[in-house]
């Protein structure tokens, strides 16, 4: 009896593993892991964002437009920039010549560009390109910024008043109803738009379509605009903006999948830097882009009104 039982014993837990393999087969035939579920997939985005945006945008103190010829910068009063109190009375210059912005450092001010003290006149590549020039001093971070046919100097401070007084993120709960995916719909020829921004000037971006889905049981169409090769750019409005999200618009980014489709995820829909930040400039939607349902995903509006741009400039 006892060698019996011995013998039904491992034959059994020979049976479940042989079942525990046959399972894990069926559930992952090639042996890789299964891929993340969407949720997780924003969360992971959300995280990576609110880190992003903390780093690069919510420091910004300060846009300061660079008139023809000379302006003079530093943390002394009379300057023609006034710079924070952790950057020398005496910086130096900026001195535009039409799209051409140049800085002359002033005598003995440490300044550091790609972690090397600049010395000497520069010319500064804008952040119109890729790896614009951005000057260091200490802490605070300077790069010339373009919007429209402006040219102004942005400024970065990690320990300013509007970096140390932000509030923070509030999204809506993760809800798959939001994530959607659409067709894509090619115009004959790209096309390159001109959209105005949230200081009244016109900024150009291409587009070559736009995107048909569903989504609350309505057919709607958005115009994204083309960063690069398949990446889409979409920014938005809905019935919701200016009460539960943002007012001016919002943002969303979505990779154009090689049969035609992409996955527009308004989970990870997010305010753009203007709704906590006076100093940026942000697109207004284009008339095809004001949808007449509520999107309630992703980014919930910021808790207090900040004046636009073009609100300051009144």
């Amino acid at each position: 009896m006892t060698a019996r039982y011995t013998v039904a014993v491992a034959l059994a837990l020979v049976g479940i593993g042989l079942s525990a393999s046959c399972r894990k087969t069926e559930r992952d035939p090639t042996g890789s892991a299964p891929a993340e579920s969407p949720v997780a997939i924003t969360e992971k985005w959300r995280a990576k964002h609110e880190a992003d945006y903390r780093r690069d945008w919510v420091t910004i103190a300060g846009l300061y437009p660079l008139r023809a010829g000379t302006s003079t910068a530093g943390s002394a009063g009379n300057n023609d920039i006034v710079l924070p109190p952790s950057v020398p009375a005496r910086l130096g210059r900026f001195v535009r010549n039409d799209r051409v912005v140049r800085f002359e450092p002033a005598a003995g001010a440490k300044v550091l560009l790609h972690d090397k003290p600049v010395t000497t006149a520069i010319e500064l590549r804008d952040d119109s390109v890729p790896k614009a020039d951005e000057l260091v001093v200490g802490d605070v971070r300077l790069v010339v910024h373009v919007s429209g046919d402006t040219r102004s100097l942005r400024v970065r401070d990690p320990d300013g008043a509007l970096a140390k007084g932000f509030l923070g993120f509030a999204w809506f709960p993760i809800d798959l109803t939001y994530r959607v995916v659409g067709r894509f719909i090619s115009d004959p020829q790209p096309q390159q738009i001109k959209v105005l921004n949230t200081f009244g000037e016109l900024d150009e971006y291409k587009s070559e379509g736009v995107v048909e889905f569903t989504l609350l049981g309505q057919v709607l169409r958005l115009r994204p605009f083309t960063t690069r090769p398949k990446r889409f750019y979409f920014v938005f409005k809905d019935a919701s903006s200016g009460e539960e999200t943002y007012e001016a618009a919002r943002f969303l980014y979505a990779d154009l999948l090689d049969d035609g489709t992409t996955v527009l995820d308004f989970n990870q829909a997010y305010n753009p830097p203007c709704a906590f930040n006076p100093y940026t400039t942000c697109p207004i939607p284009v008339r095809e882009n004001r949808m007449p349902i509520k999107v309630l995903a992703g980014e919930k509006a910021y808790p207090v009104h900040v004046p636009l741009g073009n609100e300051t400039k009144r």
